[in-house]
């Protein structure tokens, strides 16, 4: 699957959110746009990790997924995710906690997530507050590399891997990672956005540590696509 400009799919409309969890961007549109390429049916088992909303998930189980599970670490964002289910009447398991540890002997057919990706001076993710669905350690791979780690156990043979995160955290160090995990991974689409609030309030902090010239101010994403043999 080579990168391309994907076509843009709807997700649910009229989405419940407490307000500490982060709502539908950019990242999530294009990682449901590749969402839309990928073979869902009543076969497929889906995993979406860090869920927020739920939209992704949702969007699952509305093409007919078999069954879908959603995990989130934040217990407002679980929470959000249920009532959303529940308003959109669309089947949905929805845990808190870790994701490795809450699906540890579990594999599914697809996996989707859009996690913290951008990076942030501090070494550990936040405990709380809305920065906790973005902010991600000083390279921004806190948790992709984790999720990298993890894909291979969790997907079954032919399972796919999508995942959504900027062009600051290295996307060629992703396809690596989850080529050394033993996928096959591509970078499958990308979008230039406009900076948003939080990567403009650090502007300094990164241009110091060179992940960002004087003079940018679009941030690019990719969707990484890794499937198990």
């Amino acid at each position: 699957m080579s990168s391309t400009v994907l076509t843009p799919v709807a997700l649910p409309g009229g989405l419940f959110a407490l307000p500490s969890v982060y709502r539908p961007q950019a990242d999530t549109r294009l990682l449901a746009a590749a969402l839309a390429q990928e073979e869902v049916g009543p076969l497929t088992h889906v995993l979406e990790i860090g869920t927020g909303t739920g939209a992704l998930a949702l969007h699952a189980a509305r093409r007919g997924a078999a069954a879908v599970t959603a995990v989130d670490v934040s217990w407002p964002a679980v929470v959000t995710a249920r009532m959303n289910a529940r308003l959109h009447r669309l089947p949905l398991r929805v845990l808190h906690g870790d994701f490795a540890e809450r699906t540890h002997g579990r594999s599914f057919d697809l996996i989707v997530t859009n996690p913290p990706y951008v990076p942030a001076p501090g070494p550990r993710p936040p405990a709380r507050g809305p920065e906790r669905a973005w902010d991600a350690g000083p390279d921004g791979r806190l948790v992709i590399d984790r999720v990298c780690g993890s894909a291979g156990a969790l997907l079954r043979p032919g399972g796919v891997l999508l995942m959504v995160h900027s062009g600051l955290c290295g996307a060629e160090a992703t396809v690596d990672r989850l080529t050394r995990e033993g996928l096959s991974a591509a970078i499958a689409a990308r979008a230039s956005v406009p900076w948003g609030p939080v990567l403009r309030s650090r502007r300094d902090w990164l241009e110091r540590r060179g992940l960002a010239g004087a003079d940018e101010t679009r941030e690019e994403l990719v969707v990484i696509r890794a499937r198990n043999a």
